[in-house]
Formats: structure tokens, C-alpha cells, sequence
């Protein structure tokens, strides 16, 4: 069990669910994502890194809320914009690094970039360049969890591009019909790509096609910590108890564009800037500093560590071993099926 954090007994479930340490390291990895990719998006540019990446600058409260709760069994299925995701089930960044620079150190040698990073021993299955990919994933992993009769939970991140793919309806079917221990989490950033979901959905909310699968529908602040990690908490306590699997709709914001070359013609920069106004890590840090669980000096502290880490990492990925070009096609055939 956590320990309670030293709040008034009438703050929210949140912040009475976990320790003050518990907290900061929730706004440590927010920070670390946010430094994470912003020192991607930099290494980028010195054309130090090749090919694109998607940034998820501005939804961190989304991927730290809904994994901060997860145990190291449970697994999770991500998304091209995945890096979050990745961080919050407790990826090591320099690894991370490594694997976008192309180097053996990465967590997949290098082959795999910033849109397939996995990292099995954390319980992150891996992100995937396909839209949807990981629903059906997701759903045959909690398939496994069942069968084997343990007591873990799946979570499957996508945006809301997905929910307009067939897998994204045939995954939530079947998990329903067979109450499998899946939490389906929807980061609702506004856009598909160019398409904004008013254009492309014929129903409000993602959460609304809950309903259709005999599912809870959530729907809520997806810049939020607090809000998302209290309705994450109730869907994965379902998903334990064997009561089947829930669908959570955060609604957030990526201030950067679709990808590296994006340039943003589908939106104004006033609705960027609202966004940015939003942005959810200062008023997380707003919060925990008005329920005295950490000082102006403590928030300092997280931030420069996160700065160190980052900058360390881009070293490492730097000064790791380049791939063999011989060894090209070494992790394509098992060793079994290469004799």
C-alpha cells in the first residue's frame, strides 16, 4: 500500500493516494519527457538524428497519470507518439536516446527508432508506426493475462485517428465480450494528422462509443494528472477484479505538430497558444505547491536533474557502437529458423 501524502483530508483522492515522494517523482517524469523530447527535437536539428519523430510536447500528464499506478507486470501497448508512454512505465532514458541515434545500446540495437521502442522487462510491449496497431495487441496480451489467471492489467495508449480504424472497433468488442483486462486510453489531441475529430468523428466524444461495447466511457481533462490518474485507477481496479475493460478519453494537446514536418497550416496560432496555457506540468507543480508537498527549491531540484539526465543521455547515445552493417539482417530470423 502507498503511504498518504501529508494533504487535508477533504483534498482528492490523488493526493491522498500517494506518498509526497510519490509526487515528485510523478512531476520528475513529467519533466523528464518534456526535456526528453525537446533534447530530441534539438539533436534533430544538429542533424544528429535521421528521419522523423512524432512529439508529444504538452500530453505528459496523460502518459505519467495513467502509468504512475501500473505495476511492473502490468503491460502496455503505445503509439508513434510514444516516448511518454515509454518514460512512464519506467524506461531508461539514455537507452531511449541510444535507440533514435541507431546504436546497439538502444533498447531494440538501433533497428527499431523512435516509433517501435519496447522494452519487455518494464512491461512495455511497444509503440508502433501503425495506426491502431497495438489495439489488437493489446487485447491478445490481456487474452494471455487471463489464461494464465493472473491478476494484471493491459493499457493500451492511441489517439483519437484510431478510434476511426476498423482494429480500433473489433479490439473493443472482443475485449468486451470477453471481459478482458484491458484499459483503453485515448489521448484526444484534437487532429489526426491535419484532420481535426470535428471533421472526422460524427459523435462529440471518443468515450461516447463506449456505450456500443457495454463498456464505461470516461471522458475528462487529459492535462489533468489528477484527473486522469483517478479514472485510470477505478478502470484498472475493473480490469483486476475480472469486470472487463473500460474506455478513457483524455483530452489534451500536442503543441508541436504531427511530425518533424508539420507545418501546423491546419490551425491557428491562437489555439496554440490557449493550449500552451494549459500546459500541464506548471499546474501540477501549482498544485503540489499549494498542498505543501514540495518547496520552490524541491521543484528547482527536479528540474535540473531532468536536465542532467537528458543531457547525459544524448552523450551516451553519441559515444555508443554503431551497428555492424554485416549483421543487417541478424534480428529478422530467430536463430532456430536461420539454421
Amino acid at each position: 500500500m502507498k503511504a498518504e501524502a501529508s494533504v487535508t483530508p477533504n483534498a482528492r483522492p490523488f493526493y491522498r493516494r500517494y506518498s509526497a515522494a510519490e509526487l515528485k517523482e510523478a512531476l520528475r517524469r513529467m519533466y523528464l519527457i518534456r526535456r526528453f523530447e525537446e533534447g530530441a527535437e534539438e539533436a534533430y536539428m544538429r542533424g544528429l538524428i535521421h528521419g522523423t519523430m512524432h512529439l508529444s510536447i504538452g500530453q505528459e500528464a496523460s502518459a505519467v497519470g495513467a502509468t504512475m499506478g501500473l505495476r511492473r507486470s502490468d503491460y502496455i501497448t503505445s503509439t508513434h507518439r510514444g516516448h511518454g508512454h515509454c518514460i512512464g512505465k519506467g524506461a531508461d532514458p539514455k537507452l531511449m536516446f541510444a535507440e533514435f541515434f541507431g546504436k546497439e545500446e538502444g533498447y531494440c540495437r538501433g533497428r527499431g527508432g523512435s516509433m517501435h521502442i519496447a522494452d519487455v522487462a518494464t512491461g512495455n510491449l511497444g509503440a508502433n508506426g501503425i495506426v491502431g496497431g497495438g489495439l489488437p495487441i493489446a487485447v491478445g496480451a490481456a487474452l494471455a493475462i487471463r489464461k494464465q489467471r493472473r491478476d494484471d492489467a493491459v493499457m493500451c495508449f492511441f489517439g483519437d485517428g484510431a478510434t476511426n480504424e476498423g482494429a480500433f472497433h473489433e479490439a473493443l468488442n472482443m475485449a468486451s465480450v470477453w471481459k478482458l483486462p484491458v484499459v483503453f486510453v485515448c489521448e484526444n489531441n484534437k487532429y489526426g494528422m491535419s484532420v481535426s475529430t470535428e471533421r472526422s468523428m460524427a459523435v462529440k466524444n471518443v468515450a461516447d462509443r463506449a456505450a456500443a461495447y457495454a463498456m464505461p466511457g470516461v471522458t475528462l481533462d487529459g492535462n489533468s494528472i489528477a484527473d486522469v490518474e483517478e479514472a485510470i485507477a477505478t478502470a484498472v481496479g475493473r480490469a483486476r477484479a475480472g469486470d472487463g475493460p473500460t474506455l478513457v478519453e483524455c483530452k489534451t494537446y500536442r503543441t508541436r505538430g504531427h511530425s518533424r514536418s508539420d507545418r501546423n497550416r491546419y490551425r491557428t496560432k491562437e489555439e496554440i497558444e490557449e493550449w500552451k496555457a494549459r500546459d500541464p506540468i506548471p499546474r501540477f507543480e501549482s498544485e503540489l505547491l499549494s498542498h505543501g508537498l514540495v518547496s520552490e527549491a524541491d521543484v528547482a531540484a527536479i528540474r535540473e536533474a531532468a536536465e542532467a539526465e537528458i543531457a547525459a543521455g544524448i552523450e551516451f547515445a553519441r559515444n555508443g557502437t554503431d551497428p555492424d552493417p554485416a549483421e543487417v539482417t541478424r534480428d529478422v530470423y530467430s536463430p532456430e529458423a536461420s539454421r
